[in-house]
């Protein structure tokens, strides 16, 4: 914890503004992680990890995410190979990559938003003799450009999740489109599209069935929480005691102790609770809040955008039954 306060602090916070007004988050910022050994956190310590538990998982990532948002939503995207090929994968596969990735000297990002959506699969898998090919779209990739794989999920056409390590670069089966996001635009976030796109069987970390994979990921909700806490959290830093204190304690408590059920509710109110203290840091600072060169006008972008990051329909269902609470 001790190394990701520093970080936070003494790295991420003051490159911050600067990250924000970059095309593509600073790759010195990502080695320092690497170097101090955050790559590993969700690894086993047998690989080279630092076999960290869901508390302190979600803690490092509160602190990096409140000294900057986009070098940590970059960062957190490894973690789901790590644990995939940890618990999952053949043996072979993990002697290959997950000592690589535990020390950061091969990053990951992730595919699979398109499984969350209602209708067809955005991305299928067609089996071969060898292995697979991934044909359609992967809505939702960060860190292009910064990472070497992606960890893609797509569909077979017995319904299972095919999860899988591609090549993160572009190619005549593999095209890359940048999105213009509203905040962490440094982020490297991207569409991709495949077409014909081959991927050996040893590339392949899991197949489970889709149930399984729904299951596993209602229950993970918690880690993306950590990203509005620590924009709230950085927005408490700068205004000095306020109400928000108590509240942030209160959420971060909410979200640690939520079941399944619970933790739609608890992501909306952390939400919600970084848009509410980005606001008042944006009033209590003035007419410089709105300048480029002031933390306030980044971090309440930052708070909008964690209103729909991550969402599910769950969590919207929360958000908008929390407004609708509300007095005027």
């Amino acid at each position: 914890m001790a190394r990701a306060t520093r970080l936070a602090e003494d790295a991420l916070f003051p490159a911050a503004l600067e990250t924000d007004r970059s095309e593509l988050v600073a790759v010195e910022l990502l080695d320092r992680l690497a170097a101090a050994g955050l790559y590993g956190l969700a690894g086993p310590p047998e690989a080279g990890g630092l076999g960290a538990d869901p508390e302190t998982f979600t803690t490092v990532a509160e602190v990096l995410a409140s000294g900057c948002l986009t070098t940590t939503f970059v960062f957190m995207q490894h973690h789901g190979a790590v644990r995939t090929i940890a618990a999952f994968s053949p043996a072979e596969l993990r002697r290959e990559w997950l000592e690589p990735l535990c020390r950061g000297e091969r990053r990951s990002g992730v595919a699979f938003a398109g499984l969350r959506r209602p209708g067809p699969p955005l991305l299928v898998a067609r089996r071969t003799r060898s292995g697979w090919v991934l044909d359609g779209t992967a809505p939702w990739v960060t860190g292009w450009g910064r990472i070497d794989v992606v960890h893609v999920a797509a569909r077979d056409d017995r319904g299972q999740v095919v999860w899988a390590l591609v090549d993160a670069a572009a190619g005549p089966s593999l095209e890359v489109e940048p999105l213009p996001l509203a905040a962490v635009a440094a982020s490297g976030t991207v569409t991709v599209r495949f077409q014909d796109d081959a991927v050996p069987d040893e590339r392949v970390t899991l197949v489970e069935p889709f149930a399984t994979w729904r299951a596993r990921d209602a229950g993970g909700l918690r880690a993306n929480g950590s990203l509005a806490l620590g924009v709230a959290r950085r927005c408490c830093a700068l205004l000095g005691r306020s109400r928000y204190d108590a509240e942030l304690r209160a959420c971060r408590e909410a979200l640690d102790l939520a079941g399944v059920e619970e933790l739609p509710a608890a992501r909306a109110r952390a939400a919600r609770l970084a848009l509410r203290a980005a606001t008042l840091l944006m009033i209590t600072s003035g007419g410089r809040a709105v300048l480029t060169s002031h933390h306030a006008q980044r971090l309440a972008r930052e708070a909008v955008f964690l209103q729909v990051f991550g969402q599910t329909a769950a969590i919207r269902a929360e958000q908008v039954a929390l407004e609708e609470r509300t007095e005027p």
